[in-house]
């Protein structure tokens, strides 16, 4: 895709994003995985704890959730105050949806077993969170520069996991994919149920699906114990 060059700077910008990172090319289109996660009812949460003590809840909460994204081989994207966007598939692979689904499904155990009981003991109130994930086509590459380097991920495709995720709040779920997700690991994760909204911004309804855990292959019988 050709741009217009405006000056030197722009100029080096541009030759930079001819070369590779580690994390492959330079604003390259590729098909990915793209998760959201945020706590819900942050802004109640943070009035109800004090300052200095939300700081610890929220490195507690970063800690595990960038453990689950680095867990199942994905890269945490950005940080949005209260939550993170991370992507899987920016290295090709096949399996990018279902490493979201079991990032995301890390996440919620994580926050069931140590975050809600941590917040509740000290803090008397609740924690929750918000997962969506959405598959499709969208541009990769690296802002920033030496250690603050990142991979990042825009388009059409980051919009609407943003959406996903945000639909939790009216379904009253805590874990959503989009069709796209589902067709990919079909047969894979266990599907509580399914809900059509309209995704603000985009047109018509979108079925979203709440995923509720992941399938256990059957043991064949005669098998040895």
């Amino acid at each position: 895709m050709r741009r217009l060059i405006l000056d030197a700077k722009d100029a080096g910008l541009t030759d930079q994003s001819k070369e590779t990172t580690t994390h492959g090319s330079v604003g390259e289109e590729r098909k990915i995985a793209i998760l959201f996660v945020d706590i819900r009812g942050s802004t109640s949460f943070a009035e109800s704890v004090p300052p200095f003590d939300l700081i610890h809840v929220l490195r507690r909460f970063y800690h595990h959730m960038e453990r689950a994204v680095m867990d199942n081989g994905g890269h945490v994207a950005c940080y949005t105050g209260d939550g993170l966007m991370a992507l899987f598939g920016v290295e090709p692979s096949e399996s990018a949806p279902l490493q979201a689904v079991l990032a995301g499904l890390d996440m919620l155990r994580s926050a069931k077993e140590d975050i809600q009981p941590y917040v509740k003991r000290l803090f008397q109130c609740s924690f929750r969170i918000g997962v969506g994930v959405h598959f499709g086509d969208a541009v990769v590459g690296t802002v920033g520069g030496g250690p603050q380097e990142r991979v990042t991920a825009l388009g059409d495709a980051v919009n609407i996991a943003n959406r996903v995720e945000r639909a939790n709040k009216r379904a009253g779920t805590e874990f959503l994919v989009s069709e796209a997700v589902l067709h990919a690991v079909q047969g894979r994760v266990r599907v509580g149920k399914t809900i059509s909204v309209r995704l603000p911004g985009k047109t018509g309804k979108h079925a979203l699906h709440e995923i509720v855990g992941v399938r256990t292959p059957r043991r064949k019988r005669g098998a040895s114990s």
